[in-house]
């Protein structure tokens, strides 16, 4: 009985806790291009080995105090688990390298169009990948972005490849994460364990040769053990947060993060915003309100 009540609360019900946890998740990884720019005169090469590094004792101590370690020791135990972990470890890391270098390239822009585009990239691996049927509200959106990137590309005279390579590798990163039976937290930390040993060579190799920044003066090393925290702390509270809040208003809070990107590009960075710019991301945001509107619709009408 008290199964049964609990679960309506679960599927159909916003917790005050989850809206918390997922805000702040969402406006920390709003703010992340301020940190990054801050570290854009090391390599991003660098920037991600310690990201790896230093999320592997915040995911841990977290994991403790939450006493979840036995599933971990249990993934260790299967090579089909590990195998996946592997997997999504790359893409993860693929997807940090290019967020990486973007912001310090000066690509802020291009990387709010890549998280703008992402959702819509979903519902595409869905009817690629999982043959899910498109409904027209989705085949509109998408239709709605494929002009967007076709306007781009004609401005730029090539593909916007940052934007592209962030929305497949982070949207791939997501549809498999999602075949690894663990939890999110769990995932997590199994990912940067299965990367920290190809980091830490990394990070030795730096040492040894006299490249590295760690070390080397305060700030550098402060701003590189701070990876750890900036990287691990709101992926966690996320999946906490995910776990707490309906569907749909997950779908709506996503757009927290590349709106505040895109407000940072334009107005603290100062990056160049160009008519095809003003033209395209109009066309991203009709796309995400269609898909949106009826991503809620459907859930309403459950």
């Amino acid at each position: 009985m008290a199964t049964e009540n609990a679960a309506p609360v679960a599927k159909n019900e916003d917790s005050a806790s989850g809206f918390a946890f997922a805000l702040s998740a969402y406006f920390l990884w709003g703010f992340l291009p301020l940190y990054m720019k801050a570290v854009g005169h090391i390599s991003p090469t660098e920037v991600i080995a310690h990201r790896i590094l230093w999320s592997v004792p915040v995911a841990g101590l977290i994991l403790l105090a939450l006493r979840r370690m036995d599933d971990l020791k249990l993934a260790f135990r299967s090579p089909r688990m590990l195998g996946m972990a592997a997997v999504t470890a790359f893409l993860i890391s693929i997807n940090w390298g290019i967020y990486v270098w973007a912001i310090g390239a000066g690509h802020a822009l291009d990387t709010a169009l890549g998280y703008f585009i992402n959702p819509l990239f979903s519902v595409f691996l869905g009817a690629v990948l999982l043959k899910e049927k498109l409904k027209p509200a989705q085949i509109a959106a998408l239709a709605l972005v494929v002009i967007a990137v076709v306007i781009l590309t004609v401005d730029a005279g090539r593909l916007p490849i940052v934007a592209l390579c962030l929305t497949f590798s982070w949207g791939l990163y997501a549809f498999f994460r999602k075949t690894l039976p663990i939890g999110p937290n769990q995932g997590f930390l199994l990912e940067v364990l299965l990367l920290a040993p190809f980091a830490l060579c990394y990070v030795i190799y730096l040492a040894m040769t006299g490249q590295a920044h760690f070390g080397t003066n305060t700030s550098d090393t402060v701003l590189l053990a701070a990876s750890g925290l900036v990287t691990a702390i709101p992926l966690i509270l996320y999946a906490n947060g995910a776990k707490l809040l309906k569907l749909s208003t997950i779908g709506i809070m996503q757009y927290i993060a590349p709106t505040m990107i895109f407000l940072i590009a334009v107005f603290i960075f100062k990056e160049p915003f160009g008519t095809a710019k003003m033209i395209a991301f109009p066309l991203i945001w009709a796309a995400l309100f269609i898909y949106s509107w009826s991503m809620l619709r459907d859930y309403r009408a459950r």
